[in-house]
């Protein structure tokens, strides 16, 4: 067949460890015999990060801001052991999703893929739960101290303009711990933003959780950006059948469990960390999960949830084979290949984006699929654990089906 053509290119940015080998075979096997890929690439491995100064992260991020999607692998965020593993490492480098996104703005957006055969814990649960978790400031911008004695804690700001405020936090009696956090309302803004965009984009409802009849101005600041930015949206939400509302976070969980899931969950930063954590291990493998970060004018950039699977990429710099679960990755690629193809007019990209997503699922359904999808099994599927070779190949098969 003629291969799909792209006009466009989307950002590639490869990564690091067991990740980058299935990027490679991903791209072979699935994507290169039907589509005449066109990226911009980025090599994002913890080596070229140290080698460019972390340039190429920056860069990176850019080149998403112009052309407007891009698929990321899983990289190495270093800590003191990965600096010791890696010794030749000048810095410990930071994140670079965390570089990426103080550049692009947005949020992320976590969701599981949902197969049959494997049931979420909360059996009522039928469809994705997405997760929209506000990535900015809070407790990991905060500011704390432990003091020793009796005394009053004040808080302070100085505006440039010269006026100054202060308000008491506490008078203790002994010793205590002291914690002050912020946020900007600009990012607060773009937040609200990328969820209401986000659900235009997937048509689904949106629900935004905090605790502003405790946090009567912190908390109350989300609120009403949210329903002040909500009104730009309010006709595109009629349009497609869908809404939006507010709830304070304890009613939020109450109803999330009650529910059977298919929509957008907005958390502000703590709250969303905690819940996407509880959503994914609800629904069965964080190999399983989809991430995309979206800003608030439409960029978007895609990844899988999980890491560079460091064991998995050991054993196999020995020759040994594993069962890597790439799923989660090749979604990645199908979002970011089949949103190119909608922002182009391009039909038959998007299409074949489809395809690749039901040939991975067909494949899962007839039994065959990686080690850590085995034992989430329901009793009485015959599940059979395949090497991640076998696993693709099998994968490549349905899709050659698929698309004849």
């Amino acid at each position: 067949m003629d291969r799909i053509k792209m006009t466009v290119p989307i950002v590639e940015m490869d990564g690091d460890e067991m990740t980058r080998i299935l990027w490679q075979k991903i791209k072979d096997l699935l994507i290169c015999p039907y589509v005449e890929l066109n990226t911009e690439y980025y090599d994002l491995s913890l080596f070229n990060r140290n080698a460019t100064e972390d340039k190429v992260t920056e860069e990176a991020a850019y080149a998403t801001l112009r052309h407007g999607v891009a698929v990321k692998c899983a990289t190495i965020t270093p800590n003191y052991q990965r600096m010791q593993e890696y010794p030749q490492l000048t810095k410990m480098w930071p994140s670079p999703n965390a570089t990426i996104r103080s550049i692009m703005g947005g949020t992320v957006f976590r969701s599981p893929i949902v197969i049959d055969f494997i049931k979420p814990v909360v059996r009522n649960w039928k469809k994705p739960i997405t997760i929209a978790r506000h990535a900015y400031g809070d407790i990991y911008k905060s500011a704390e101290m432990i003091t020793d004695e009796p005394g009053v804690c004040s808080m302070v700001f100085k505006g440039e303009s010269g006026k100054e405020q202060t308000i008491t936090v506490h008078k203790a009696s002994g010793p205590a711990v002291w914690l002050g956090q912020h946020n900007y309302i600009d990012s607060i803004r773009d937040f609200a933003r990328s969820c209401f965009q986000y659900a235009v984009d997937t048509k689904q409802d949106l629900w935004f959780s905090a605790k502003d009849t405790i946090s009567k101005n912190y908390d109350g600041e989300f609120r009403k950006v949210f329903e002040a930015e909500y009104e730009n949206y309010r006709s595109r939400f009629e349009e497609l059948g869908i809404t939006y509302f507010y709830t304070l976070i304890d009613d939020a969980v109450s109803r999330v469990i009650r529910s059977e899931g298919g929509y957008i969950w907005a958390c502000k930063n703590y709250d969303g960390d905690v819940m996407s954590d509880m959503v994914s291990t609800a629904f069965g493998s964080l190999a399983m999960m989809t991430s995309v970060l979206v800003n608030p004018d439409g960029k978007y950039e895609f990844e899988a949830a999980h890491g560079t699977v460091t064991r998995h990429y050991y054993r196999y710099l020995k020759g040994e084979k594993t069962s890597t679960n790439p799923v989660a990755t090749i979604f990645a690629w199908t979002g970011a290949l089949r949103k190119r193809g909608e922002l182009d007019g391009n039909t038959r990209l998007q299409d074949f984006g489809d395809s690749l997503e039901k040939a991975c699922f067909n494949t899962l359904g007839s039994g065959i699929m990686t080690n850590d999808l085995v034992h989430l099994a329901e009793p009485g599927f015959k599940a059979r654990g395949v090497d991640t070779d076998e696993f693709l190949s099998a994968i490549a098969a349905e899709l050659d089906k698929l698309m004849e």
